[in-house]
């Protein structure tokens, strides 16, 4: 089993522990791969890069293969969870109609807030969450300060 050496957290870890670069001596990066995640979190993250960061992603989402694959996840999205779809449907119907209204953050207090279902059978019951505490709720990493 091959191993190599990270430059960055100086650990010595599996080749495939590295990202493939062909142009780099031996093929693979001098990085580990979840250093080089960190580091671009960090970037992609930090303040002073953000309008390079936003006009990136809006000329990527404009390529034919990235809408291409846009529309192929949703579907297989809607197809794995139609509950959940009926429930952020029903969700945005409400607000539109007025039925619903946005409360702040349940935890924070922040204006701009996401609907977070506990259970999709029952599509109005939520807990209005801003986004960071929603992606702790969910149990995913949260970046976002």
């Amino acid at each position: 089993m091959e191993t190599k050496k990270c430059f960055k957290c100086k650990k010595e870890k599996e080749l495939e522990s590295f990202y493939v670069h062909d142009k780099l001596r031996g093929g693979r990066m001098n990085k580990c791969k979840s250093c080089t995640q960190k580091d671009v979190r960090r970037r992609y993250y930090d303040p002073a890069s953000k309008e390079k960061i936003i006009a990136y992603e809006k000329a990527r989402a404009q390529k034919p293969e990235r809408k291409i694959k846009k529309i192929e996840y949703q579907k297989n999205s809607r197809t794995r969870n139609p509950g959940k779809h009926k429930a952020r449907a029903k969700i945005s119907n409400s607000i539109r109609d007025g039925k619903l209204q946005k409360n702040p953050c349940e935890v924070c207090g922040d204006a701009r807030v996401e609907a977070h279902h506990t259970d999709y059978r029952s599509p109005l019951r939520v807990q209005w969450l801003c986004r960071k505490h929603h992606l702790e709720t969910e149990g995913k990493q949260t970046y976002l300060k």
